[in-house]
């Protein structure tokens, strides 16, 4: 069973930088498609990032294009979120996950049913 743990939240000044980590089982990121999401208190989860197999290709929310570079690092069963010029309403919970069957953009649209699902990372923009 895939098993996930991310890391890397904390407390940031709007405009500041974070990089968020997810740790996986052996070969989750040479055999899933995986991505990260966001939940903010009291709205919907959000797709952020997508990446394929390998460190395939990858999708972006529109609202992190530009800002979020997602990527893998196969021999350290790592996945990474860079969040550069970090704004408040990038204030959320951030879960990473891994799904076997999507691909990037297909993953752009799921909300749950991952074969794995963290506990996720706080991450906190202050104005």
């Amino acid at each position: 069973q895939v098993q996930v743990r991310e890391s890397g939240g904390g407390l940031v000044q709007a405009g500041g930088s974070l990089r968020l980590s997810c740790v996986a089982s052996a070969h989750t990121f040479s055999d899933y498609c995986t991505g990260w999401f966001r939940q903010a208190p009291g709205r919907e989860r959000e797709f952020v990032a997508s990446i394929g197999m390998n460190g395939g290709n990858t999708y972006y929310a529109d609202s992190v294009k530009g800002r979020f570079t997602i990527s893998t690092d196969v021999t350290k069963n790592t996945m990474y979120l860079q969040m550069n010029n970090l704004k408040p309403e990038d204030t959320a919970r951030y879960h990473c996950a891994a799904d076997y069957y999507a691909t990037p953009q297909t993953m752009s649209n799921k909300r749950d049913l991952f074969d794995a699902w963290g506990q996720g990372t706080q991450v906190t923009v202050s104005s």
